[in-house]
């Protein structure tokens, strides 16, 4: 394995910057100092930034997670026969078997997980877990004056009743009928935050995912930029999935 994918797998930084790091002598592998970022490491190597080990390269967790910020137009899947998919975008990476934590809508933009760890997404993704996640809205058409206590009680649709979810209003613009929200929800039903809006009175023109459980998207992340989890990241996702269970959930689900 080259040294600066090893150090951007650990969270270091992207490519371009630890590439810079190294060559500023910063990195050590061994305890020698090393300035080419293209040298390759093993599983025997210990490696080390300013004076603090990573661990040894074997050591360096197996499993693959990155922040993605999903562009609109992208669907989250693993092939598609007419649009452009997600892990597309990863196919530079040279890594089999990635695949999205969750889905978000094709029009949707903003944070999705994408990783090769099937346990770890599992626990994520089962409703047992109560992982919310942040949404930030824009609708046609302005809201009902009670959309926030609905939306806290649960919304009855046909086929369930939605659990409780937040509502948080950020502007409204009479003139133009229109409104911006940030939604909290801890299901992840088809078209849900969209179904939630419409059910107190408007329509979803916007949709971006700002946080996913401990993790708010990265700013610095463009539309369709990626960049692996730190360590602290993955501890978070980690104490996220061992919380205690919603009261009545059965034992020895999710």
């Amino acid at each position: 394995m080259r040294l600066d994918k090893y150090l951007a797998d650990c969270g270091i930084g992207t490519r371009s910057e630890v590439k810079e790091i190294v060559r500023k002598g910063r990195v050590t592998v061994n305890g020698a100092v090393i300035k080419d970022s293209g040298a390759a490491v093993s599983e025997a190597d210990s490696v080390s930034v300013d004076g603090k080990a990573l661990g040894g390269v074997g050591e360096l967790n197996k499993k693959h997670w990155f922040m993605l910020n999903k562009p609109a137009g992208t669907v989250s899947a693993n092939s598609d026969e007419k649009d452009a998919t997600v892990i597309d975008i990863f196919k530079k990476e040279g890594l089999k078997g990635l695949f999205t934590v969750g889905r978000l809508d094709k029009d949707t933009e903003g944070l999705l997980l994408v990783c090769d760890d099937g346990e770890m997404s599992h626990y994520l993704l089962a409703p047992s877990r109560n992982i919310e996640k942040v949404y930030y809205a824009k609708t046609d058409g302005l809201l009902e004056p009670d959309a926030a206590e609905r939306l806290a009680a649960g919304i009855e649709f046909k086929e369930f009743v939605s659990r409780p979810a937040k509502l948080e209003i950020l502007s409204e613009d009479g003139d133009n009928n229109t409104c911006e929200a940030y939604v909290t929800v801890s299901e992840g039903r088809f078209h849900e935050v969209k179904r939630l809006i419409a059910a107190v009175g408007g329509e979803v023109t916007y949709l971006k995912r700002i946080a996913f459980g401990p993790l708010e998207l990265d700013g610095n992340l463009q539309p369709g930029d990626y960049r692996p989890l730190t360590e602290e990241e993955i501890r978070l996702l980690t104490e996220a999935v061992k919380k205690d269970k919603l009261p009545g959930a059965a034992a020895g689900k999710g």
